[in-house]
């Protein structure tokens, strides 16, 4: 049975860089899945490597169409940006496939609903608050026009989205600290997916 690995966790909390270590991980053969945002593509990004970008004339063929899995719509200082993932082939789990997304809650439940939950494997990521916004600050220093306002937003709602009671209601309760030390939360997360792939098997 296919499975689909959900990255979560507030922002700065390391997703990114823990997402492209586990990639590349051959022990895992894991197969990245490319998200959807209406949002304007970053310095340093790439089409169809951290998402595919799209314009909301887009999006409104591809809801029309009924393949959207999830979306999210965040109405941010610079207008509304939606993040969405799509019913375009990538995902194929009648097999043993094994995918590696990065996500939210309501991602994640999105996922769950559309594919089952027993196809699902949720990874939530944390770090101390002021750890996380000395993190957001350095990158945000980096982009060519810092978007400072929308990292205070962002960094606020993270408290609401991620917050202990819906952590519970989506039936999370396992935490993956990154606090300072990358290379033991990455393998403390290598062997979650490993131990439930061996857990899968002996099911099957």
């Amino acid at each position: 049975m296919g499975k689909i690995i959900c990255l979560m966790g507030k922002s700065s909390t390391g997703k990114d860089t823990i997402y492209k270590r586990l990639l590349e991980d051959q022990e895992l053969h894991l197969k990245k899945l490319i998200p959807y945002t209406t949002r304007p593509i970053r310095e340093g990004e790439q089409e169809g490597i951290e998402y595919h970008f799209v314009d909301e004339k887009h999006l409104q063929k591809l809801e029309e169409e009924g393949r959207i899995v999830e979306l999210r719509a965040y109405n941010t200082v610079y207008g509304v940006w939606k993040y969405f993932t799509v019913n375009d082939g990538q995902i194929q789990l009648g097999g043993k496939n094994r995918y590696i997304v990065i996500g939210t809650l309501e991602a994640y439940d999105g996922f769950c609903k559309y594919y089952g939950k027993e196809h699902l494997l949720p990874i939530y990521i944390e770090v101390e608050d002021k750890i996380r916004l000395l993190r957001a600050i350095h990158r945000e220093e980096e982009q060519e026009k810092p978007k400072y306002a929308e990292l205070c937003r962002r960094f606020l709602a993270d408290e609401q989205d991620f917050s202990e009671e819906n952590l519970k209601k989506s039936g999370i309760t396992k935490h993956f600290s990154n606090n300072d030390g990358l290379e033991d939360s990455v393998a403390a997360i290598k062997q979650e997916i490993l131990r439930n792939i061996g857990e899968q098997k002996s099911r099957d």
